[in-house]
């Protein structure tokens, strides 16, 4: 792809009165006549990973294996509009997040073995550990480092607690946290020691706007634009005016829907914390919207317009914490036409094997990958350099369960989407024999798509997932 423009630095910004935003992609951004590949401009391939506990409904996300049927099964019929840029994974065994021989119950607080592949460090202490980075945060390592944040970390239930452990033995930080950090090497830490802490998910959505859209604001000066009813836009409309004047029809066009959307999330922000001061007080930051259904919308938002102006290229969302006992009002609508509440997220999990039970929880679950569809569809619709960020990311949305009745580890599913910059084909259903494939081989054939390329990831890995 060859394009002749006028060539304006792809790290520009624009500053106003504490506020310092970066602008999507454009087409000014690419010198004259040169390949896009060979740019500054070049698309990196950015990565979202996605956990939900508990399984999912056996019987109801299965499918032949090969090419995904015209109509999906019940859990992933919402992956239906990005059918050809999916690929669901059946058969996986996560090894991992099986509890020690002789015990029972520890499973359920593992979630951080789901990027890692390693059993986590039984412990309540400081001594917490997953024993390596999870692939999050190595990709950020590898791709983040020049972005103005190396990566993102969001959730949708609070993962705060009073209590050092969560149950078993095990430390809260391994259900609070997905994203796992290695620490810098210490004097009398041995070579092949590995120390690792977790990275906190950033329950706020107004937060995770400020870091995104108002770096260097003092809290002073973001307090007295919340009070004044200003928007983050209203200090930049000068310097906006001025940066259109030498842009050609195609840019002026993303410029201003790249703003209508940043508008557009602040209103639905600001409603949110008008509506938490009509509600009885809550344990929750203000500005946290009181449905599911928007807060999590507003998180894949954030994320994808964070990729849409290289802010960050990695982010992880941790959609519910293990044993919750959250219900969720399903939004009336195109997968949901009576709309209607869900059973409790732990207790809908315990359905007993019986088919109509196992039915109504496979609706829980196919709400949860409906929300993810949202952002892959959003990711799908936004241009990015000679595609679009869908193109050019990857989704990894996965579990750690296949029958959660049962407390089963294997044939667990897991869904990725996206283009990965052209390393991923979709459009297939690919089913693995039970218990030979772990999941940890799955994220080995993920950091290959990002050039990093390992012998071993985790405590079982054996090989690479060459179906993919």
């Amino acid at each position: 792809m060859f394009i002749t423009k006028k060539h304006l630095p792809r790290r520009t910004f624009l500053k106003g009165a504490g506020v310092t935003l970066a602008l999507p992609l454009l087409e000014a951004m690419i010198p004259a006549s040169t390949a896009l590949a060979q740019t500054a401009a070049r698309p990196y391939p950015r990565f979202v990973g996605i956990f939900y506990p508990h399984g999912m409904a056996p019987g109801h996300w299965e499918m032949p294996a090969g090419k995904l049927p015209e109509k999906l099964s019940t859990i992933m019929e919402p992956l239906t509009r990005v059918k050809d840029q999916s690929v669901v994974l059946g058969g996986l065994w996560s090894r991992s997040a099986e509890p020690p021989p002789g015990t029972t119950g520890s499973d359920h607080w593992v979630a951080a073995a789901y990027l890692t592949g390693h059993k986590p460090r039984k412990t309540t202490g400081s001594d917490s550990s997953v024993f390596s980075a999870t692939i999050d945060q190595q990709i950020a390592q590898k791709i983040g480092q020049t972005s103005l944040m190396p990566s993102l970390q969001v959730a949708v239930e609070d993962p705060g607690t009073n209590s050092s452990s969560c149950g078993e033995g095990y430390s809260c930080s391994y259900t609070n946290s997905i994203s796992w950090v290695e620490l810098p090497k210490e004097k009398n830490q041995l070579d092949n020691e590995i120390r690792t802490k977790p990275l906190p998910m950033e329950l706020n959505p107004q937060v995770v706007f400020e870091r995104l859209f108002g770096s260097g604001a003092t809290p002073e000066l973001r307090a007295a634009r919340m009070q004044q009813s200003r928007s983050i836009l209203d200090g930049l409309m000068s310097n906006l005016a001025g940066l259109k004047k030498n842009l050609g029809a195609s840019d002026k066009r993303v410029v201003d829907q790249y703003t209508d959307e940043v508008a557009e999330i602040e209103r639905r922000l600001k409603l949110a914390a008008q509506a938490s001061t009509s509600v009885p007080k809550m344990d929750e930051p203000s500005g946290i919207p009181a449905l599911y259904d928007d807060h999590i919308k507003l998180h894949y938002d954030l994320i994808t317009l964070a990729f849409q102006t290289d802010i960050t290229r990695v982010a992880t969302l941790l959609g519910a914490r293990d044993l919750t006992g959250k219900s969720y009002p399903f939004p009336k609508g195109e997968w949901f036409p009576n709309g209607g509440t869900s059973v409790s997220f732990h207790g809908g999990s315990h359905h007993g094997d019986n088919p109509a039970t196992m039915a109504t929880y496979a609706q829980l679950n196919r709400y949860h990958v409906s929300t993810m569809a949202y952002l892959a569809e959003k990711m799908k619709n936004t241009p990015d350099g000679d595609g679009t960020l869908l193109d050019h990311s990857l989704i990894m949305y996965g579990t750690n369960m296949g029958n959660s009745n049962q407390h089963q580890h294997y044939d667990v599913p897991h869904i990725l989407v996206g283009g990965a910059n052209g390393r991923l084909k979709g459009g297939r259903f690919i089913n693995y024999e039970r218990k030979t494939v772990t999941t940890s081989n799955l994220l080995l054939s993920v950091l290959d798509m990002y050039d990093i390329h390992k012998e071993k990831q985790g405590d079982d890995s054996t090989g690479r997932l060459t179906e993919l």
